[in-house]
């Protein structure tokens, strides 16, 4: 097999297709030499790599991207290490609130201990996070934590949060349940405002509507839980949402509790075995979750 071939190969296995992979790699490549050089690796193996609209890779291409995965998801770092190592990075993906509102002081800390700190910092949610861990292109992230670890992944919950329905001040209900009520009874219509379906809050709600007999499509989902303040104080309707530490809800609004719902756990993520880095950045955020705990959680 010609190696450059299989370095093609992974980056389109990585970034789930042709098109993407030229997108995204390090270096300058053309869609057509790109595929033709996939082709050839399929012609010189006698088996079809992946399957192309919808992308997916095929049984062989599972085992063949097992293989190079390893090699070329680390070639950057052990050019670093050859070099002598001075230089540490960190790729870290996370909730929009998070990077925003209390990562910028944790990494000044970090940055203090690795002085050459090479940052990678990515937003996004739990399905997104957990299928960047397994595809090794982040080294960690904070998100929901859901069921046990597995495989070369590891999780430690740092913190608990609620969840609430998000109402303007002015609406009648006093608590969670008697919009549920409302709900059942068809004198509740407002609309639903929510993060994404896949997302583990708004499955956790629908099944607990489900339970009951009922059902609340959203009207609007949304990618970032300030944008549920937003909308509902723009009279958008009813969001569905969390009590993040040190947020109270926007003037106007109201966070009702919904005590049926578990709290999510929010944590550390990780691959193993963890970076220097990786272990210093699970320390601070420990210390960190802990004020919080420590200093409540108000949700107005």
């Amino acid at each position: 097999m010609n190696i450059h071939h299989l370095e093609l190969f992974y980056h389109v296995a990585r970034n789930g297709g042709i098109m993407e992979a030229v997108r995204n790699m390090p270096y300058g490549i053309q869609q057509p030499a790109v595929s033709g050089q996939i082709l050839q690796l399929e012609a010189d193996l006698g088996l079809k790599l992946f399957n192309r609209r919808p992308f997916e890779l095929t049984p062989a291409g599972q085992e063949l991207y097992a293989f190079v995965l390893p090699f070329f998801s680390r070639v950057e770092a052990v050019g670093e290490q050859l070099r002598g190592g001075t230089v540490q990075t960190l790729r870290l993906a996370a909730p929009v609130f998070a990077l925003r509102e209390h990562l910028p002081g944790l990494l000044h800390d970090i940055r203090s201990r690795f002085p050459q700190l090479r940052l990678t910092l990515r937003d996004g949610h739990q399905p997104e996070i957990t299928s960047l861990l397994e595809r090794q292109e982040i080294d960690c992230a904070i998100t929901v934590i859901e069921g046990p670890a597995t495989g070369s992944i590891q999780t430690e919950p740092l913190i608990e949060l609620g969840a609430s329905l998000l109402l303007p001040r002015g609406h009648r209900a006093k608590t969670a349940e008697e919009v549920l009520e409302g709900l059942a009874a068809g004198s509740e219509r407002s609309p639903l405002i929510t993060l994404p379906a896949n997302e583990v809050l708004p499955r956790r709600f629908r099944e607990l509507l489900s339970k009951r007999g009922m059902d609340w499509p959203p009207s609007i989902e949304v990618t970032a839980l300030d944008l549920i303040d937003t909308y509902v104080s723009n009279g958008f309707g009813i969001g569905l949402t969390v009590a993040l530490p040190g947020k109270k809800p926007a003037a106007g609004l109201r966070a009702l509790p919904i005590t049926d719902l578990p709290p999510l756990v929010i944590g550390t993520a990780w691959r193993t075995p963890a970076t220097p880095v990786v272990e210093a950045l699970r320390g601070v955020l420990r210390e960190h979750a802990a004020t919080l705990v420590g200093g409540g959680n108000d949700a107005g």
